[in-house]
């Protein structure tokens, strides 16, 4: 099963934010490669909880990212 990691026109997306390995699985990049990209500001990103914590993309972050490279939002999507 797929969902859409962006939201279509006239529907508003789900509040979860996203994971890193989500959004490079939607990308089809490395890992590694995404949070190059959070650390040279690329996509905005937050950590989540105590400690080292998890890191975590907005969906706004993540269609801003997308918006500004070209990339089909319609062509992005990743196994749940």
């Amino acid at each position: 099963m797929h969902h859409n990691l962006t939201a279509r026109v006239g529907e508003s997306a789900p509040a979860r934010p996203l994971k890193v390995k989500d959004v490079a699985a939607a990308l089809g990049i490395n890992v590694q490669t995404v949070y190059l990209a959070i650390r040279q500001g690329d996509i905005a990103a937050y950590r989540v909880g105590s400690g080292r914590g998890t890191i975590r993309i907005s969906r706004a972050a993540f269609e801003q990212y997308v918006a500004d490279r070209g990339i089909p939002a319609s062509d992005l999507a990743v196994a749940s």
